[in-house]
């Protein structure tokens, strides 16, 4: 079997083990364990708790004691664990335990697939800025088959997602042990616990472009879970209007969700363009005012007569998520000095999917609570509108405060 072949089998499985479940799940947490909205946001702003600080942790692990593709295969096999003990549980906090858990030993699985294979690549004499991409559209490919997979099969409703989830993260905790042998640095470069956990970028919020940018990193990261958390539960709501029961939109939620993550591929290769164009400062312009469009049209849409506005929802998403964290990563490439670079991004990645998503999903599901959960008669449009609302002013106080960097 060539490397590609079976990189492309690791990134495949690495996103079905996520999508099988992270769409889904607050449908299941709310139709059927009936969890009100913040106890739903708890369960997705568990990714930004465990990306404060574990990907850091079992990174220096992988560099110094465990060679990576090994400990990749354990926080896969761990995980494993965790999602079946979590099938099994229909109360709020051994479920929320259980769930934290496996979230924690899965967000450092992101990193180290890279390091895998980025290994394995070195290793044959490829060219990883060109072969790499193409097998890592599979991963993506991976999350929509596996959201198609629980709806198609009725899982999207039940504990068996968890099940698919746990049985994919089993395989591939299996199969990491026969992936290319990764080396350990014996020796490794004298760091601080500050450098080694990216600490030492936080000099940078003495510079007031960077303190702007990283703040708003933080507050439209808040935007990035909601419609993975609420999304489906919002479209399932329509089952209880004859009108709308029978309708595809309800059937199949799942999958009209998944649109969202085709887009997401497509609008990828749009980018160089839109940077050459038109610069980062409008770009992430561009990217905020698409997550007023996927809230507003939310919003409007319905899945009878309003089925194209949530299509249209669907396909403004891939600009929404691409555009904002690609020209972010790209504007802290090009702004920070060398010495601090991999440090700087993941203080972005610490701002907008650790700060930013823990704050986001608590305040959602706040915001579900007043409207949905505990209102007399649901008003999900208007949860929409106040998401579309935080997003637009985020977008005006961005265009007034940021400026664009200097050309390098």
């Amino acid at each position: 079997m060539s490397i590609k072949l079976r990189l492309i089998i690791m990134n495949f499985l690495q996103f079905f083990i996520w999508g099988a479940w992270l769409i889904s799940f607050g449908s299941y947490a709310g139709n059927i364990l009936h969890f009100d909205g913040i106890q739903i946001g708890s369960f997705f702003a568990i990714m930004g708790i465990a990306s404060l600080v574990m990907p850091a942790l079992v990174g220096i692990i992988a560099d110094r004691w465990v060679p990576a593709q090994k400990l990749y295969g354990i926080c896969h096999l761990l995980g494993a664990v965790f999602l079946f003990a979590a099938s099994f549980q229909t109360t709020y906090v051994p479920l929320y335990i259980l769930m934290l858990l496996s979230v924690m030993v899965y967000m450092p699985t992101l990193a180290l697939s890279y390091t895998v294979a980025y290994n394995a690549l070195a290793k044959e004499k490829m060219d990883v800025v060109k072969d790499f991409p193409p097998i890592r559209v599979w991963g993506t490919i991976g999350f929509i088959c596996a959201m198609w997979t629980v709806d198609l099969t009725g899982f999207k409703y039940s504990e068996v997602q968890l099940y698919v989830s746990a049985i994919s993260s089993l395989i591939l905790g299996a199969y990491s042990f026969f992936l290319p042998p990764c080396e350990i640095n014996k020796q490794p470069e004298s760091k601080s616990l500050i450098d080694v956990l990216g600490l030492r970028a936080f000099t940078l919020f003495k510079e007031k472009q960077m303190m702007i940018f990283f703040l708003f990193s933080m507050l439209l990261g808040a935007a990035l879970q909601i419609t993975n958390g609420f999304g489906d539960l919002f479209l399932s709501s329509f089952a209880s209007i004859p009108e709308y029961a029978e309708s595809f939109g309800v059937k199949h939620s799942v999958i009209l969700l998944s649109v969202s993550q085709i887009s997401e591929t497509l609008f990828i290769l749009t980018i160089p363009f839109f940077l050459k164009r038109f610069g980062i400062k409008k770009v992430m312009l561009m990217s905020m005012l698409a997550w007023v469009l996927r809230f507003g049209l939310f919003g409007l849409g319905n899945p009878g007569s309003g089925l194209p506005l949530l299509i249209l929802s669907m396909i403004v998403y891939g600009m929404a998520f691409d555009f904002f964290n690609i020209s972010g990563s790209l504007y802290v490439e090009q702004t920070t000095d060398s010495k601090i670079r991999a440090s700087a991004q993941g203080l972005f990645m610490l701002m907008t999917n650790g700060v930013g998503a823990i704050i986001g999903s608590y305040a959602a599901g706040a915001i579900v609570n007043h409207y949905v959960t505990n209102a007399e008669i649901s008003n999900w449009p208007m949860t929409w509108y106040i998401f579309a609302a935080y997003a637009l002013c985020i977008a005006v106080l961005f265009a007034l405060c940021f400026k664009d960097p200097k050309k390098r």
